[in-house]
């Protein structure tokens, strides 16, 4: 009789700081880097949701930092040419 073997999988990251796992046998894909996580599938995807807190990919994280800061800069303008 065998005995199923339970797979290990590790949490991995990409350039965008998004998360994602993969099986820790398996070479990573390009773009991906592990983040030192291994262990269970639900074990792992625990893990991303503990960890992963802005699942927006980095540009886009970027591009709203800049447009709200852009946005406060002109309303700010705005507020003293009025005063």
């Amino acid at each position: 009789m065998q005995v199923a073997r339970e797979k290990i999988f590790q949490v991995v990251q990409n350039d965008e700081l998004q998360f994602s796992i993969w099986r820790a046998d398996r070479a990573l894909p390009v773009g991906w880097r592990g983040v030192g996580f291994h262990g269970s599938r639900a074990q792992c995807l625990e893990h991303v949701n503990e960890i992963w807190r802005d699942m927006r990919p980095l540009r886009l994280q970027e591009q709203m930092r800049v447009s709200t800061s852009q946005h406060l800069a002109t309303a700010e303008g705005e507020r003293v040419m009025s005063a």
